[in-house]
């Protein structure tokens, strides 16, 4: 078993990030996840990939929000990996470490091709176990000098900020969200919220927002006019029937499919330039893709191991 401290060594976001870059252009095979309902506790993620001669890897999730009010993650989740060649199984890695290091990259390579060059100014919104890798996976692309915390609970906000600038980060935590993201050059929500935080009548030309949370059509993180706003990609096709941030604008008809710019494959395949200009309001939302699973999987075995498959 690959513990979770290993993940997060060999993990760091200047390797990540260019892995899962890597990963988008070459592809891999990718079958339909399954979501199973666990009552009305929390949601089973099955989630396999594999590349022909290579890595064949299965994650297996479990989302439960209800855990959060008992101290405990919402996330538990295992890899296994195997030889896509013989089926051996090769290793077990801890998931949830493995799951939020490769979703908050996802999202910092998607902000490579979206986010203005010089963006200094990050706003974190939510203050789990991913949103609290947010500085450090956008300091790997852009300049990032300052950061906003903003969370539901405004001690979990002060919480991740002393962190943060325990890790070198100027950052501060921030109760006004509204006022907070019209300061924002990237705006990275990961929570598990149900109804819209952001709204689209506080973003400034120019930001980037990122939306992580939201896998489930009950589950959305900004408003109709935020996601009609801007100009939106999505890491795979799968996100417009999963995210309520789409599910619920496409339903409404403040969004269509049409609407969609690219997917992170098309951006990473040089199919879409990515962002136009400088005042371009760019959004990018991501439900999570086995792909990016068996990439950082592939990077810590290999990493452990001493061997590479090319």
């Amino acid at each position: 078993m690959i513990q979770a401290a290993d993940v997060a060594e060999r993990l760091p976001f200047d390797r990540l990030v260019p892995a899962l870059r890597s990963a988008f252009v070459s592809g891999a095979e990718v079958p339909t996840r399954h979501h199973h309902d666990v009552g009305a506790a929390g949601t089973l993620l099955l989630m396999p990939c594999w590349v022909d001669g290579g890595f064949l890897g299965v994650k297996v999730a479990g989302v439960f929000p209800g855990n959060r009010d008992h101290g405990m993650p919402s996330l538990h989740s295992t890899y296994l990996l195997c030889d896509a060649t013989t089926g051996e199984q090769l290793a077990v890695l801890d998931g949830a470490e493995l799951t939020r290091r490769r979703t908050i990259a996802t999202a910092a390579l998607a902000a490579d091709y979206l986010a203005r060059p010089n963006a200094q100014t990050l706003l974190v919104v939510g203050s789990g176990a991913v949103a609290s890798l947010a500085a450090h996976a956008y300091s790997a692309i852009r300049p990032v000098e300052d950061v906003l915390v903003w969370n539901v609970r405004p001690a979990g906000a002060e919480a991740l900020a002393a962190a943060m600038r325990d890790d070198g980060f100027d950052a501060r935590a921030v109760t006004d969200l509204a006022t907070a993201a019209a300061e924002a050059d990237i705006i990275s929500c990961a929570t598990l919220a149900t109804t819209p935080l952001l709204h689209g009548a506080w973003l400034r030309p120019g930001v980037h927002v990122d939306l992580v949370g939201s896998f489930r059509p009950d589950m959305r993180e900004a408003d109709d006019e935020l996601v009609g706003t801007g100009s939106l990609f999505i890491d795979t096709m799968d996100a417009i029937e999963e995210s309520g941030d789409l599910t619920q604008s496409l339903r409404d008809g403040a969004l269509s499919a049409e609407d969609i710019r690219a997917t992170l494959t098309g951006l990473c395949r040089g199919e879409h330039a990515g962002r136009r200009d400088a005042a371009e309001i760019t959004v990018f939302k991501s439900v999570g893709t086995a792909l990016t699973d068996l990439a950082a999987a592939t990077v810590v075995y290999e990493s452990v191991t001493g061997t590479s498959r090319g």
